[in-house]
């Protein structure tokens, strides 16, 4: 059993981050591994709270105090075992995954320190790989079935890898050149260097999973010709119709560019397949609009290419650096001041605030961005915004990013050639069964859910498999940690 004493005597460590100028000087990972004795140290915090409260936070009910436990002892083959047993990835989503399980942790109870969950995961599956632990699992005899997966982001792999050893025969589309969808070409290398991707596509590989990439289904493939050759399609092709806001004036002036793009080229000239990128913040005076995690990483991209100063604009106010209990009470996810390793590394955060215009150079170019302070309210779901007169001023800008968030699914020929449609959200609706209603034709991840995080996609991706498996007649069943109208934990 846990140690009920360690977090007495052990307080919230995390590793160094690499220092500031070394690292803004290369696409490396920001933590360097934190070492078996801190990491046993912290997972000793963990304590026989009764209740675990963490499962809760996360969707796919990783077995936390089961693992901490086993990596206090010293018995990381048994480690990984268990943390494999729920979470397909653990090596994304201990470096990707904003850890909802350390909000619902029991040790941050008025105002205390969490356990280390996420760092602690990450060290067991590095530690995994480092001693050989994680091989392909012997597939089963063969189904017969054959399943096609469209999209290779975080559900579309997740479920693939369930499918496989399962002993249905997957094929993995991805539109792209390579696998990984947003984690190959929208998180950058410093968050989440491509070799974790590639190690563990080759375990995929090596449990029967095929991989087709430069496939556009709907254009290369049309979408009869998967019903015809496959008996389930799941869709997974995620959420990347970015919000824009046209009619703000000057929306059209060169230098204005969702930030996507600019991720995407900044990631193929960092993994050797662009020579140049077509959106490069050198020597540029860069505004990014937007203060979640694609803002941050547009931050972090801005550094490394070199510009000549950022600011990074949040539509709402300054968020407290502790839990409102009143507002978010323990366990729910918390509005909090979260503070990422790029706004370390320099730029300028500015809150409350709202762009008025984007001002042209007199050649069509950004030159500046005029924002105003604003109040935001709510009324009858609605957001209001009323400006502070007299508060506008001008942020020198040549490179302006959206990263605003994200308005669902792309339009795109396979939604009409299936006879699928997004919804209000730009999302595609599932039965209880995951199916579409387009018996066959399942969805999952952000294509179902909308813009959202990478347990909720791999925990997506896990049960879609499950219901696959169990419309092809597969014996058994697999694991499904969510429901297809499963929401994160929040107070009523």
């Amino acid at each position: 059993m846990p140690d009920p004493n360690g977090f007495l005597r052990y307080g919230r460590r995390l590793p160094a981050r690499r220092p500031v100028p070394v690292r803004i000087s290369d696409w490396r990972e920001v933590y360097p591994p934190a070492g078996e004795e801190l990491v046993r140290e912290q997972a000793t915090r963990c304590m026989d709270c009764g209740i675990p409260f963490c499962h809760d936070g996360c969707p796919l009910g990783n077995r936390i105090p089961d693992w901490n436990d086993l990596v206090r002892t010293g018995n990381w083959a048994a480690a990984i075992d268990s943390l494999h047993a729920t979470n397909n990835f653990p090596e994304f989503t201990g470096r990707l995954c904003p850890a909802p399980c350390e909000a619902a942790c029991v040790l941050g109870i008025a105002g205390g320190e969490p356990v280390t969950i996420k760092q602690v995961e990450v060290e067991i599956i590095d530690a995994a790989f480092d001693r050989g632990l994680v091989t392909p699992q012997p597939v089963p005899a063969p189904s017969g079935k054959r399943v096609a997966v469209v999209g290779s982001g975080p559900a579309g792999l997740a479920a693939a890898q369930q499918l496989a050893r399962a002993g249905h025969a997957v094929t993995v589309f991805e539109r792209d050149d390579e696998i990984g969808g947003l984690l190959r070409y929208g998180i950058p290398d410093f968050k989440l260097e491509k070799t974790h991707i590639d190690r563990r596509l080759a375990q995929l590989a090596a449990e029967g999973v095929q991989f087709r990439t430069g496939v556009n289904v709907g254009v290369d493939v049309t979408a009869e010709q998967l019903r015809a050759g496959y008996d389930a399609v799941l869709l997974a092709c995620g959420a990347l119709a970015g919000r824009d806001t046209p009619e703000t004036p000057g929306r059209s002036l060169r230098g204005i560019h969702q930030a996507m793009p600019h991720l995407v080229g900044a990631n193929r000239v960092v993994s050797g397949r662009a020579g140049t990128t077509p959106i490069d913040a050198a020597g540029k005076h860069v505004v990014i609009i937007g203060g979640g995690d694609t803002g941050a990483d547009c931050l972090g991209v801005s550094h490394r290419q070199g510009a000549a100063g950022v600011h990074q604009l949040d539509l709402y106010p300054e968020p407290p650096q502790s839990r409102d209990e009143a507002r978010d009470p323990w366990p729910t996810w918390p509005w909090i001041l979260r503070s990422y390793p790029a706004h370390e590394e320099g730029g300028e955060r500015v809150f409350a605030v709202a762009v008025q215009e984007f001002v042209d150079d007199g050649t069509g170019a950004v030159r500046a961005v005029r924002v105003a302070e604003v109040t935001v309210t709510k009324r009858d779901g609605r957001r209001i915004l009323t400006v502070l007169p007299g508060s506008e001023r001008e942020l020198p800008a040549d490179l302006v990013l959206l990263a605003i968030g994200f308005e669902g699914t792309e339009e795109q020929p396979l939604l009409a050639q299936f006879g699928v449609e997004r919804n209000a959200r730009g999302a595609i609706d599932a039965g209880p069964d995951w199916q579409t209603g387009v018996p066959g034709v399942f969805v999952a991840g952000d294509m179902h859910r909308g813009a959202s995080l990478i347990v909720w996609a791999i925990a997506e991706g896990r049960s879609v498999a499950a219901e696959i498996h169990s419309y092809l007649g597969g014996a058994g069943a697999l694991p499904a940690p969510v429901a297809s109208s499963a929401q994160p934990l929040a107070a009523r």
